[in-house]
């Protein structure tokens, strides 16, 4: 198969590209660091996208900061939006066969105790002005196959973990102020709210439902991937200080906390596991060692 990846330069796209590539897959990788492209400048979507000609697209490439996106929802909004946009009507116009849309469980927003485990039917209540720009890419996809007759899967990924990802997320964030810790031979690392419960899922678990979506999902449909357990942030800082070699202590930092966080979010993957049989494999504790192991290589380098 010829695939596609937008955003093959970041965390999820650089593991997607590897898994892709291991599966027998020729990989074309777009990324707007590595190429120049920018998936909202819709006329060099379109003719690059006609040069390279897929079979398959994966849609990863967009504005991925949740928490940043209080401070710039319209460029969030913008990337995540009116570039899936861009790349559905290139994908239209080339004739690809199959498109994966990633989205975001975080289009569930605040969910109810007696709604969880979330489903693909819950419906969709943004908090964020991320979790609003997913939602409209989200409909743009459904719109692309009932309008234009593209074959677009839709994925709703719950919280996603592994070596590689940049601390501007919260678990590498926390395991990276250990790693300073430890160089510094210990001391106090800065938290913000630790009572927020997410769905963690390993990257590679990920990137390897998403290559099962593409042969095996039913276009127009959306599937959450998840591991279906809740697991607190603070069950990560407390396997992150285990892992120390130093004694650290935890101190409440107010800029670290979001205007608002969603106290649960627990995912269902009956969806994804009927149609492709894909289940997690790799343990939430080896998904962390492997953190904390990138954060001690970036600590050391220059």
């Amino acid at each position: 198969m010829r695939a596609l990846v937008t955003g093959a330069g970041g965390f999820v796209g650089g593991h997607l590209t590897a898994h892709l590539e291991s599966s027998g897959d020729e990989v074309i990788g777009w990324d707007r660091t590595l190429e120049g492209l920018d998936i909202t400048d819709g006329p060099s979507v379109a003719k690059a996208l006609a040069e390279v000609r897929p079979n398959a697209v994966y849609h990863l490439a967009g504005d991925a900061d949740v928490g940043g996106s209080w401070d710039h929802p319209a460029a969030t909004f913008r990337a995540n939006a009116e570039g899936t946009l861009n790349v559905l009507m290139a994908c239209r116009d080339a004739g690809v066969e199959r498109v994966l849309v990633v989205g975001s469980a975080d289009v569930y927003g605040r969910v109810d105790a007696s709604d969880l485990p979330i489903t693909e039917t819950c419906p969709l209540r943004p908090v964020s002005p991320y979790a609003a720009s997913k939602v409209a890419a989200d409909f743009l996809a459904v719109q692309a196959g009932l309008g234009f007759g593209l074959e677009v899967i839709r994925t709703r990924p719950f919280n996603h973990l592994g070596p590689g990802q940049s601390p501007r997320f919260v678990a590498p964030a926390l395991a990276q102020r250990v790693a300073q810790a430890e160089v510094g031979g210990g001391g106090n690392i800065a938290v913000g709210n630790l009572t927020p419960k997410r769905d963690f899922t390993d990257v590679r678990d990920v990137v390897r439902a998403y290559r099962l979506l593409v042969l095996d999902g039913q276009p127009g449909e959306a599937y959450n991937i998840c591991s279906g357990a809740a697991v607190a942030v603070q069950q990560l800082v407390d396997a992150f200080i285990e892992l120390a070699t130093v004694d650290v202590r935890l101190t409440s930092d107010p800029d670290l906390q979001r205007p608002v966080d969603i106290p649960v979010l627990l995912g269902d993957a009956s969806k994804i596991r009927a149609a492709t049989g894909w289940t997690p494999e790799i343990p939430l504790a080896t998904t962390l060692a492997d953190l904390m192991a990138t954060a001690r290589a970036r600590v050391a380098t220059p």
